[in-house]
């Protein structure tokens, strides 16, 4: 079915996103401060916008990718926001990753509106964005997550609801420690294998099926192991995610110094001038400096 969708935020994400939404045959409007990447999701057939609120104004569905709480707030509730253009009863789906208190905030604020807060943070990247493969975790009312599906089946394989609004946000969350702790534990691993003469490509396919195998294994041990810095996450983003976890802690009374240390690690490589890079160049960690990454 073609739905009538607006994209609000166009980035490595959002692009991804949009992009395999127009593939699988529905309307897009884009908006987003950056005129070239709403340029290139206009080549594929998208409607540019000059603001959320024109985004949002003949849309079913309003999809939000944007990088931090307050941002999500700025372009749903701000000047031109998505709220001033949207009708009632549309569905904002917000598939940033941002901390659960401001979720909830924001869905009370859709529903003073007249409108739908879903929160639908992803994991999976934009390669599986692209396939149609992100796992999403949505919270929310269960019509509002039930409608929601609609839209987000063009982009995901896995789509569970996880509870209220907030509950997909702390369900990511909870994906960010594991990915946090799980990157580094590979990379430390890669680090062995180099340093100990071991062939560390063949790696991956020797433990696979075993107890050690992981996605992130299988995908990041061969880009470890060449530097393979290719741009599909950034480091400074995981240094956001972790530091809500922590957040999260101090309010639930939740011990976690393995990921404490995770991410004061990501916070030193983002200091050391890496924070732009992909999860990949937590590589350099191992190497005690910075070193000079191909673009």
């Amino acid at each position: 079915m073609n739905e009538k969708i607006a994209l609000i935020g166009a980035g490595a994400m959002g692009g991804a996103i949009g992009t395999r939404l127009l593939e699988t045959g529905n309307s897009l409007t884009v908006f987003d401060l950056d005129l070239v990447k709403v340029a290139q999701l206009a080549k594929l057939g998208a409607t540019a916008a000059t603001s959320a609120a024109q985004a949002s104004s003949d849309v079913d569905f309003v999809i939000t990718s944007l990088n931090a709480s307050h941002i999500v707030e700025i372009a749903a509730f701000g000047k031109d926001g998505i709220i001033e253009g949207a009708r009632t009863g549309t569905v904002i789906i917000d598939m940033s990753s941002i901390a659960p208190d401001a979720t909830r905030k924001f869905a009370q604020m859709a529903k003073e509106n007249g409108m739908a807060w879903v929160d639908s943070p992803l994991s999976g990247g934009a390669p599986k964005a692209l396939i149609g493969e992100l796992t999403l975790m949505a919270g929310g009312e269960e019509n509002d997550v039930a409608r929601a599906h609609q839209v987000l089946q063009h982009v995901a394989s896995n789509y569970t609801h996880m509870g209220p609004s907030g509950a997909g946000q702390t369900t990511k969350l909870i994906n960010q420690v594991l990915c946090g702790l799980g990157f580094l534990a590979v990379a430390e691993a890669t680090q062995l294998a180099l340093d100990a003469g071991v062939d560390a490509a063949k790696i991956p396919q020797a433990l696979k099926g075993g107890r050690a195998d992981s996605a992130l294994l299988q995908e990041y041990l061969p880009r470890f192991a060449s530097k393979d810095y290719r741009r599909t996450g950034r480091i400074d983003n995981m240094v956001k995610d972790l530091n809500a976890v922590n957040d999260l802690a101090r309010q639930t009374g939740t011990s976690m110094p393995m990921t404490a240390l995770c991410g004061e690690i990501h916070r030193m490589l983002t200091s050391a001038g890496l924070g732009g890079e992909d999860q990949a160049a937590v590589m350099e960690f191992f190497n005690g400096a910075k070193q000079e990454i191909a673009p």
